[in-house]
């Protein structure tokens, strides 16, 4: 549009109706959010030059669809996108996947999300697990220096699943609920979060409760030669002494909150946010809990890094 054009648009703006401004506004949000998609994709396609097939380097343009640039591999011949091989693959409406992003930066429920969206709720639950396939995956690994260790306790749900929830001796709870009997049970889902003195922070769902699930998860969260501090909890210390891990512990039961140098208050704080963050879910379901701590991980990075919030678009591509 040349300049005479566009001013004179803009001299005819105030002759609009308030519902042609917010049709208006609705036109203008959806093509700055295709700009920020076409932006993420292309810094995605920089970042992953070759196949996503064959990671052969010998590709070519190869047209267009659905607006997307194609591209054709000459080695193993078949063509793709720079969505091809990403969780958002073959996901419509890219106009509000900007606004996604934003959704999940505030940790809208399900209800909110589809509300903001302009979408069906089960749309909108959707979209939040297609987008937080990878965070879910996007963990520290090999903590150094002091990593602290704690047990967290979720109550194992079914929700939206009622015929697993058949198959259970107990009623469906109401808005998250609570455990039928007092302290852990089998109706608890253990998650076992590490967290050292630099802020790098990693968890693990658990199987089970137990030092067996703990010696498969420890060797891949520590460095050689880190040291651990726990609580009083025995599972843990025998986990560090059978894999030969040097162990401090603090015993919170009595009321030591440090000993020196040793103390687990890192991951206690950061126990702390992650509960208050989930109440607003009303209880999730078992099968997406992994899901929701990797969206948390990646809020709490951004958070506790004094940096703007995380991009939940490139995220999800992968950038």
């Amino acid at each position: 549009m040349r300049e005479r054009e566009l001013k004179d648009w803009l001299g005819g703006l105030n002759r609009l109706t308030a519902a042609q401004r917010e049709q208006l506004r609705q036109r203008l949000e959806s093509v700055a959010s295709l700009d920020e998609v076409s932006a993420a994709l292309q810094r995605r396609r920089s970042s992953h030059p070759g196949c996503p097939h064959c990671r052969s380097l010998g590709v070519v343009r190869n047209g267009h669809a659905d607006g997307l640039q194609r591209y054709r591999c000459r080695t193993c011949r078949r063509s793709f996108n720079a969505l091809t091989g990403t969780p958002l693959a073959r996901l419509r409406q890219r106009d509000k996947w900007w606004v996604q992003a934003q959704v999940l930066e505030l940790g809208l429920s399900v209800r909110k999300a589809a509300r903001h969206l302009g979408v069906h709720r089960t749309t909108a639950f959707r979209w939040r697990h297609r987008f937080l396939a990878l965070p879910r995956a996007l963990k520290a690994q090999a903590l150094q220096g002091v990593a602290e260790a704690d047990e967290t306790y979720e109550l194992r749900s079914f929700k939206g699943q009622p015929q697993r929830l058949g198959q259970q001796s107990r009623a469906a709870r109401k808005r998250g609920g609570h455990a039928a009997r007092r302290g852990l049970s089998d109706e608890h889902v253990p998650v076992l979060v590490l967290r050292d003195r630099s802020g790098a922070t990693t968890d693990y769902v658990l199987p089970h409760n137990s030092k067996a699930a703990v010696v498969q998860v420890l060797p891949q969260a520590l460095a050689c030669d880190t040291l651990l501090c726990t609580d009083g909890s025995s599972m843990l210390a025998a986990a560090a002494r059978a894999l030969n891990i040097e162990h401090h512990a603090v015993n919170t039961l009595k009321g030591e909150r440090r000993r020196g140098a040793w103390h687990i208050q890192n991951v206690n704080a950061y126990h702390s946010r992650l509960k208050t963050w989930m109440r607003r879910f009303n209880g999730v379901a078992t099968s997406y809990l992994e899901n929701y701590l990797g969206w948390f991980r990646a809020l709490d990075r951004s958070t506790q890094s004094g940096t703007h919030p995380t991009p939940f678009l490139c995220l999800a591509l992968g950038v």
